[in-house]
């Protein structure tokens, strides 16, 4: 039973919480503050500040901490799957539909006018990393990551993981 409560306790706020994390935060205090008591409004802030210190999306952190103290490595993984289910449904169904439609001429266009707003917003992206890396580590090291990561994986086909694994410890033993 309490892991059909965790379950709800995060897919309700994961479907009615537009907007992300932040959005969700009053909805799962509500759920586990006021609706199943697993936590004091002290004890939820202080998951909150938590969560909100660690990288990644906040529900997700607070779904996996409370559903981990509720009901162990399960637990976790319930609340965890709880808060991702609603987007996932909805972004599988988006797809199907997108499938089924793919030869459409509207969707054709669409995708003629998607992929060059999508290019554009990865060149700013690569825009900003190397401006923030250069800030960071200086003109001859980011060239030198640049140059190596690309050869690694345009020329020599290393997978990506382990291209960013080698930047890793490139960094931690040369940068720090």
């Amino acid at each position: 039973m309490i892991y059909w409560q965790i379950f709800l306790a995060f897919f309700i706020p994961g479907i009615l919480g537009y907007g992300g994390g932040p959005a969700l935060i009053p909805l799962v205090e509500n759920e586990v503050v006021g609706r199943y008591g697993w936590l004091t409004v002290s004890e939820f802030s202080e998951v909150l500040a938590i969560s909100n210190a660690l990288p990644g999306p906040i529900a997700t952190k607070m779904a996996g901490y409370i559903g981990f103290q509720q009901g162990g490595v399960l637990g976790a993984v319930v609340g965890v799957f709880a808060v991702v289910a609603p987007s996932l449904v909805l972004m599988l169904t988006l797809l199907n539909i997108l499938m089924k439609h793919k030869e459409s001429p509207k969707v054709k266009r669409l995708t003629v006018f998607v992929r060059p707003v999508v290019g554009v917003l990865l060149g700013i992206l690569t825009y900003d990393f190397i401006a923030t890396s250069h800030a960071g580590i200086g003109l001859w090291q980011t060239i030198l990551i640049g140059t190596v990561s690309f050869f690694l994986l345009e020329k020599f086909r290393v997978h990506p993981a382990y291209v960013i694994a080698g930047s890793l410890v490139y960094g931690a033993i040369f940068l720090s």
